[in-house]
C-alpha cells in the first residue's frame, strides 16, 4: 500500500492519471482487450474469406441458416470479448490503483463468473441510454454521462444491474459535465485511430471491387486496422472511467480514509449504501 495515492483529483488530473496508468502499464492493459478481441478478429476474417471466396453458391435455405448461425456465433462472441476485456481492465485497474500487482491472466481470471451479471449491466445500461436519446438525444446524453460508472460499481462493489446503475447515478449526482469530457474524449481518440489505422484500407476495397482476390486482401487488412484500433484506444475509457469512479468514492463517501484504517478488509470496496431507486 505504499503507494497508495487516494485524492480528490481534478478532471485533468483523472485523465493525467488515466494515461499514466496506461502509458506505464500498456503491455497490460492492450493484453487485456487484445486476448479476448482476437476471437472478434478471428471470426472477422473467416466470414471474411468464406463470404468473399470465389465459388458460386446458391442461394438456398440451408445456406440462410448457416447465415443466421454464424451471425448468432458472431454476436455472442462479440459478447463475451466485450465483457471479459471491460471486466479485465476495471479489475486490473484496481489493483494498480490501490498499490497491489496484477497480470494478464489474472485480471481476466477475475472475471469468472461475473459475465453474466455484467452482460445485465451493459444491456440495462444501453437500454436506458436508448430510451433517453429517443426523447430528443440530450436526455440519452445525460443518461450514459450519469451512468458511466456502472462497471466498475458492478464488479467492484459486488452489485446487481439495477443497482449498479442506481449506484452510479448517486454516484455522478453533479459530476456529469466531467463524464461528458471522458466520453468526448474517448470518440475523438476512437474515430482517429479508426481514420489512421482502418480507414486507409477502405480506399483500396473501393479500388478492387472487380478484383476478389485482392478485395479479399484488403478486406483483412480492414478487419486487422479496427482490431489495431479497438485494442489501442479501448482501454483508454475502461481505465478512465474506473479511476472517475474511485476520485467519486474519495470525494463522496472518504474512500481514502477508510482504505488507510482498514485496507485489508474484505469489504473495503463495498459501498456504504446503494440508493433504491434514481434520484
Amino acid at each position: 500500500m505504499a503507494n497508495l495515492d487516494l485524492r480528490p483529483l481534478s478532471l485533468g488530473e483523472i485523465l493525467d492519471r488515466t494515461f499514466s496508468l496506461y502509458r506505464r502499464n500498456f503491455l497490460l492493459f492492450v493484453g487485456i482487450t487484445a486476448l479476448p478481441q482476437l476471437l472478434v478478429l478471428a471470426l472477422n476474417l473467416t466470414q471474411t474469406l468464406w463470404v468473399m471466396a470465389p465459388t458460386r453458391r446458391a442461394v438456398s435455405p440451408t445456406l440462410g441458416a448457416v447465415a443466421l448461425v454464424g451471425m448468432l456465433v458472431g454476436l455472442l462472441v462479440y459478447l463475451v470479448a466485450y465483457l471479459f476485456a471491460q471486466g479485465g481492465t476495471v479489475y486490473a485497474v484496481s489493483d494498480l490503483y490501490l498499490g497491489r500487482s496484477t497480470s494478464i491472466g489474472a485480471s481476466l481470471r477475475r472475471m469468472r463468473g461475473q459475465a453474466a451479471s455484467l452482460l445485465g449491466v451493459i444491456m440495462l445500461n444501453g437500454l436506458a441510454t436508448f430510451v433517453g436519446l429517443i426523447l430528443l438525444i440530450i436526455p440519452g446524453i445525460y443518461l450514459a454521462c450519469r451512468l458511466i460508472t456502472c462497471v466498475p460499481s458492478a464488479l467492484l462493489e459486488n452489485l446487481g444491474p439495477r443497482a449498479s446503475l442506481e449506484r452510479s447515478y448517486e454516484l455522478t449526482k453533479d459530476s456529469a459535465g466531467r463524464s461528458f469530457v471522458i466520453y468526448l474524449l474517448y470518440f475523438v481518440l476512437l474515430y482517429g485511430a479508426v481514420l489512421l489505422l482502418s480507414a486507409p484500407f477502405v480506399f483500396g476495397i473501393a479500388m478492387s471491387a472487380k478484383d476478389p482476390a485482392m478485395l479479399r486482401v484488403w478486406m483483412s487488412l480492414n478487419q486487422v486496422g479496427s482490431f489495431l484500433a479497438t485494442i489501442l484506444v479501448t482501454p483508454i475509457f475502461t481505465i478512465a472511467t474506473a479511476v472517475f469512479y474511485y476520485d467519486l468514492r474519495v470525494r463522496k463517501e472518504a474512500f481514502d480514509l477508510q482504505m488507510m484504517m482498514n485496507p485489508g478488509a474484505p469489504g473495503a470496496l463495498q459501498s456504504a449504501g446503494v440508493p433504491k431507486t434514481f434520484s
